[in-house]
C-alpha cells in the first residue's frame, strides 16, 4: 500500500489544483472557437495548446537551465542566502531553475507565496534566494502596503515588504556564485549570482525565447509584409488618416487603465496597444514594458483579433445609416511596381527616422514587402508568406500559451485587461468609421465609412468585415481593396505607436 502510495505521489494527478482546471475550460473554450467557430484558428489553436500544456504537471517542459540569475528592478539587496561558491545539495531530479516572482501587491497572497517558497529552503539550503527592494520612484501604481511579513528562511527569521522583488532558484546538486552581498546596490539586469547545473532547460523555455528577445514579432511582420499588397494605400494616401483615426482606441484605452488605479503607466501603455488589433505589436510591447502582463495582453489581443467578424459589425451598423453602408467608391488606380518600391524604401526611413524603437518591426515589415513587389527574389517572397510565417505562428502561438498558468491568469487584472480590451477594440472601430464620415463632410468624393473600421490592424480579417457589411447593403458594392488602404495604415500606426510608448517609458533603446 506504501509503495502505491509513493507512486501516486510521484504522478502527475498529485500536483493537480483548481486552477489547473479552471484554465483547461479556458483553454476548450479558445479551441471551440479555433476549431468550430474558425476565429483566427492559425493563431487560437496553439495558443490554446499551449495553455493547455501550461496547466498540467510537465517535467522538463518550461524550466530554465541553470545559469545567471537577473535583477528585475534596480534597488537593493536586503536577503542573499549563500554564501560564495556554496554547494546546493538536492535530490537528482529535475527542478525548475532561476525563477523570477513578479511584485508582490496583496499581503495575504504575499504571505502564502512566500512560506510556501521558504518552506523549501528549510531543507539543508535547496533554495539561493535574492530579496530586493525597489527604489520608490519604480513603487508600483497600487499603494504600498509596507506591512511586513516574517518568514522563516534556515531558521533565521527574515522580514519581507510586499514591495519587495523576490528572486529564487532552484538548482539540484548545483553551484553558486554569488556576484551581490545584503546591502548592495543593483541595476535591473544586473547578475546577482551564476548558478552551475547538469539540468538542462525544457524545450519551450527555449523557443519562448523568440519572445523574451523580441524576435517572433519582427519576423511575423516579415511574413505580413510579404503577403499584403501596399498598392491600396498608395493609390488612395487619404486612408492613412482611417488607420491614424484607429489609434484612438489605443491612447483612449491607455488613459483608461491609468484611471483604475490598478496599473502603472508602462503597463497601461502595454494594455492599450490591445486597441490596435495587432498580436505580435502587442507582444512586442509587451514583453518590452510590462512582461509580467505578456499572457492576458497577448491573449485578449488574439483573441479580439479572432472575434472581429464578432465584434466590429455592430459597431459599424450603429454608427451608420443604410446610404452610407450603400456609398460605392470609385475604382482605384493601377499602382505600377516602381511606386510600390519608392512607397517601402521612403516609408521605413521616414518612420524608423521619426521614431526609431519601431524599426525591428517596421523594418521588417517593409523588407517583407520588398521582397514582394521587387519581382526578382520570388523564392524568398514565398518562404516569408509560408514556411517562415507559419513555423512562427506555431512558436509564437505555442509560447503565449504556454504562460497561460493559472497562478498568473486567474486574477483581478486579467479580467480588467480583457476588458480593456474589448473597449479599446470598440473605440477603435467608432474612430475609423467616425473618421470616415468627418472627411466625407469636405469630400467630393464620399468614402464608405465601412472601410474605416479596418483602420485597426488585423489584416486582413478587418477588411474582408467591411467587404462582408457592404455587400449586405448593397449587393453588388466591393470594398475589400479599398478596405485595405486603412488596413496597411492601421499595421504601420499602431507600430509606431508602440515605438513612441517604448521611447516615452524607456523601453526604446
Amino acid at each position: 500500500m506504501k509503495q502505491i502510495e509513493e507512486l501516486f505521489y510521484q504522478t502527475g494527478f498529485f500536483a493537480l489544483e483548481w486552477r489547473m482546471i479552471v484554465m483547461w475550460l479556458v483553454a476548450a473554450a479558445l479551441l471551440y472557437l479555433a476549431v468550430f467557430k474558425k476565429f483566427e484558428p492559425l493563431l487560437l489553436v496553439p495558443i490554446a495548446f499551449g495553455a493547455l500544456l501550461a496547466n498540467l504537471p510537465t517535467q522538463n517542459m518550461v524550466n530554465p537551465p541553470a545559469g545567471p540569475i537577473l535583477s528585475p528592478v534596480d534597488g537593493t539587496v536586503i536577503v542573499s542566502t549563500v554564501e560564495l561558491g556554496q554547494t546546493i545539495t538536492m535530490p537528482p531530479v529535475a527542478h525548475e531553475m532561476p525563477k523570477l516572482l513578479g511584485s508582490i501587491k496583496d499581503k495575504e497572497d504575499a504571505r502564502a507565496l512566500l512560506l510556501d517558497q521558504f518552506a523549501k529552503a528549510e531543507e539543508d539550503g535547496q533554495t539561493l534566494l535574492f530579496v530586493i527592494r525597489p527604489k520608490r520612484e519604480q513603487a508600483f501604481a497600487v499603494k504600498p502596503d509596507y506591512t511586513e511579513i516574517e518568514v522563516t528562511l534556515n531558521s533565521t527569521p527574515v522580514a519581507i515588504r510586499s514591495t519587495d522583488q523576490l528572486v529564487w532558484a532552484n538548482a539540484s546538486g548545483s553551484i553558486a556564485e554569488l556576484q551581490w552581498r545584503q546591502g548592495e546596490e543593483v541595476v535591473a539586469g544586473a547578475q546577482l549570482a551564476q548558478v552551475h547545473s547538469p539540468h538542462t532547460g525544457g524545450f519551450f523555455h527555449y523557443i519562448s525565447l523568440g519572445i523574451i528577445l523580441e524576435l517572433f514579432p519582427p519576423l511575423i511582420f516579415l511574413g505580413v509584409g510579404a503577403l499584403t499588397d501596399f498598392g491600396p494605400l498608395i493609390a488612395n494616401p487619404r486612408t492613412l488618416l482611417l488607420g491614424a483615426a484607429a489609434q484612438f482606441g489605443v491612447f483612449a484605452t491607455y488613459a483608461g487603465a491609468m484611471g483604475m488605479g490598478i496599473f502603472n503607466s508602462s503597463q497601461a501603455a502595454a494594455i492599450g496597444i490591445i486597441g490596435g488589433a495587432d498580436g505580435p505589436t502587442s507582444i512586442f510591447l509587451a514583453n518590452s514594458l510590462a512582461p509580467e502582463l505578456l499572457a492576458p495582453i497577448a491573449v485578449a489581443a488574439y483573441s479580439y483579433m479572432a472575434l472581429v467578424p464578432v465584434i466590429q459589425p455592430p459597431i459599424m451598423k450603429a454608427l451608420t445609416s443604410k446610404d452610407e453602408r450603400k456609398i460605392r467608391m470609385k475604382s482605384l488606380r493601377k499602382v505600377s511596381r516602381l511606386e510600390k518600391l519608392i512607397f517601402a524604401l521612403v516609408v521605413v526611413v521616414f518612420c524608423i527616422l521619426l521614431v526609431p524603437a519601431a524599426s525591428p518591426l517596421i523594418g521588417l515589415l517593409l523588407l517583407g514587402n520588398f521582397l514582394r513587389e521587387c519581382g526578382v527574389t520570388e523564392r524568398l517572397s514565398k518562404a516569408a508568406q509560408n514556411e517562415l510565417i507559419n513555423v512562427i505562428t506555431i512558436f509564437l502561438g505555442t509560447s503565449v500559451g504556454i504562460t497561460m498558468t493559472g497562478d498568473r491568469f486567474l486574477k483581478t487584472e486579467t479580467l480588467a485587461i480583457l476588458a480593456l480590451g474589448i473597449v479599446a477594440f470598440g473605440i477603435a472601430t467608432a474612430s475609423g468609421v467616425l473618421m470616415a464620415k468627418f472627411m466625407n463632410l469636405f469630400s467630393k468624393n464620399k468614402i464608405n465609412p465601412l472601410i474605416g473600421s479596418a483602420g485597426v490592424s488585423a489584416v486582413p480579417m478587418a477588411a474582408r468585415v467591411s467587404q462582408v457589411e457592404g455587400q449586405k447593403a448593397d449587393s453588388g458594392n466591393f470594398l475589400l481593396m479599398h478596405a485595405m488602404g486603412p488596413n496597411v495604415a492601421g499595421v504601420i500606426g499602431t507600430a509606431l505607436v508602440a515605438g513612441y510608448f517604448m521611447t516615452v517609458m524607456g523601453g526604446g533603446h
